[in-house]
C-alpha cells in the first residue's frame, strides 16, 4: 500500500520543526536559546548567561573588582565568526535582548507540545482506501497501514499491531501491544497471550543506537572545536611573543646603530674643531701682524710729512729699524693644501645595508659554537628579562639564540 501522500504534511512540518529548532541553538551550550537572549554586534545571538560565560572566562580580573566600583568594559569574541564584542561598564547587560528570538522560542515550544500524531493525524489517511485512517502498523513490512489492508488488502497475511502501541514501544521502550490472529481475522490487534510470538521492535534499537551513535559523535566534534579553540588560542599567543622577540632584536640593532653613528660624528666633531682652531690661531697671528703693519705705515706717512729737517732725521732712523723688524717677521705658516678636506670620513655600508636585507628567521637551530658565541647568550637572556618586565610573571617561552649576520669582506673606509 502507498501512504505518502498521507505522509507529506507531516514530514513536511516536522522537517519545518527540526529546521526551526537548528535555528534556535545557541553554539555555547549547544542547546535552545535560554532567555534573555542578546545579539551582538555581528547579527548572532547567544543566551545572556553563555555570553557572560565567555565575557568572564576573556576577562577573569572583571569579576574580582570592588562591588562599590564601577567596573569598566571588556571584550569576547563572537563564538560564531570570531568578531571582537566590545562591551561597555555594563558588560553583557549592556547587550540588546532579541525579542523576536525570544517570541519565536515560546511559539516553537507552544507547537512542539502539542503531539506530534495529533497535529498531523486528520491527514494520515490511506492512499489505496481514501476514507480509511491509518491507525494499525505491520510489523513484517515495517510500515503504517489502515484496518481495510490488513482486511483485504496487500497486509492480509501479515501480523499488525495498533499505531499507538508501537509508537510508544518504539519511543519510550514500553513492549505494549500484541500480534493479531491468523490471517482473515478482524484487523483489531488482540493482547499477546502467553504463547503469543513476541514483537522486537528494530526499529527502537536503530533509533537508540542511532541516537548514542550521534551524541558520541557529537562529544567526539566538540572536543574536537574545544582543542581547536586552544590550538588557535596558542598560534595567536606564540605569534604575539615572537613578534615582540622580534621587536626587542630590532629595536637592539637599532641601538647598536645608533651608538656607533654617535661614535663617528664625535670623531668628525673632534677632527672638525682642532682644524677650525687651528685656522682661526693662524687667522688671528695674520691680523695682528696686519694691525702692526698698519700701525707702521701711519707713522711712516706721518714722519714722511714732518717740516722740520732735525725731526724728521731724528724719528726716521727709528722707523727704518721697524721696517726691516717687520719685513723680516715669516708669516709662511699656512695649511697645506687640502687641509680642509673631510672626505676621509666617508663609510661605505652597502655591505652593511645588504646583510639586513638578507635577515631571515632561522629554520633550524644554531650548532654549539654558533649558540654558545659572544653576545647570544646575554642578548637573549636580555630579551627575556625585558619581556618579563613587560608581562609580570607570564612565563616567557623561549625563541633561541638570534642568527649571526654573515662575516664580509669589506670594511669601513
Amino acid at each position: 500500500m502507498n501512504f505518502a501522500v498521507g505522509l507529506k504534511p507531516l514530514l513536511a512540518e516536522a522537517r519545518s520543526m527540526e529546521s526551526l529548532e537548528k535555528q534556535l541553538i545557541c553554539p555555547i551550550c549547544l542547546e535552545m536559546f535560554t532567555k534573555p537572549v542578546v545579539i551582538l554586534p555581528c547579527q548572532h545571538n547567544l543566551c545572556r548567561k553563555c555570553a557572560n560565560d565567555v565575557f568572564q572566562a576573556s576577562n577573569p580580573l572583571w569579576q574580582s573588582r570592588g562591588s562599590s566600583a564601577v567596573p569598566s568594559g571588556g571584550r569576547f569574541r563572537c563564538p560564531s565568526c570570531r568578531h571582537e564584542v566590545v562591551l561597555d561598564r555594563h558588560g553583557v547587560y549592556g547587550l540588546q535582548r532579541n525579542l523576536l528570538v525570544e517570541n519565536i522560542i515560546d511559539i516553537y515550544k507552544q507547537e512542539s507540545a502539542r503531539p506530534l500524531h495529533a497535529k498531523a493525524e486528520q491527514h494520515l489517511m490511506c492512499e489505496e482506501h481514501e476514507d480509511e485512517r491509518i491507525n494499525i502498523y505491520c510489523l513484517r513490512c515495517e510500515a503504517p497501514t489502515c484496518s481495510l489492508c490488513k482486511v483485504f488488502g496487500a497486509h492480509k497475511d501479515c501480523e499488525v499491531a495498533p499505531l499507538p502501541a508501537v509508537y510508544q514501544r518504539q519511543k519510550v521502550g514500553a513492549l505494549e501491544g500484541g500480534m493479531v490472529g491468523p490471517a482473515g481475522g478482524s484487523g483489531v490487534a488482540r493482547p499477546a497471550g502467553p504463547h503469543a510470538p513476541s514483537c522486537p521492535p528494530p526499529a527502537q534499537s536503530e533509533l537508540s543506537d542511532g541516537i548514542a551513535m550521534l551524541v558520541a559523535g557529537n562529544d567526539r566534534i566538540q572536543a574536537i572545536i574545544t582543542q581547536m579553540e586552544e590550538i588557535c588560542h596558542t598560534i595567536e599567543e606564540n605569534g604575539r611573543r615572537q613578534k615582540q622577540h622580534l621587536g626587542l632584536r630590532f629595536d637592539s640593532l637599532y641601538g647598536i646603530l645608533e651608538e656607533r653613528k654617535k661614535e663617528l660624528l664625535q670623531s668628525i666633531a673632534r677632527e672638525q674643531e682642532e682644524k677650525v682652531q687651528r685656522v682661526r690661531g693662524l687667522i688671528r697671528q695674520y691680523g695682528d701682524h696686519l694691525e702692526a703693519s698698519s700701525k707702521l705705515v701711519e707713522s711712516a706717512i706721518q714722519a714722511m710729512e714732518e717740516p722740520q729737517m732735525a725731526v724728521y732725521l731724528q724719528h726716521s732712523k727709528e722707523l727704518l729699524k721697524k721696517i726691516t723688524d717687520m719685513s723680516k717677521v715669516s708669516m709662511s705658516s699656512r695649511p697645506e693644501p687640502g687641509y680642509e678636506n673631510m672626505d676621509h670620513f666617508s663609510i661605505n655600508v652597502d655591505y652593511v645595508a645588504e646583510m639586513l636585507r638578507t635577515i631571515e628567521f632561522q629554520t633550524e637551530p644554531l650548532g654549539e659554537e654558533e649558540a654558545d658565541g659572544p653576545g647570544d647568550g646575554s642578548e637573549a637572556a636580555a630579551d627575556e628579562d625585558r619581556l618579563d618586565s613587560l608581562e609580570g610573571p607570564e612565563a616567557v617561552e623561549d625563541v633561541g639564540p638570534r642568527q649571526k649576520p654573515a662575516s664580509s669582506p669589506h670594511g669601513q673606509h
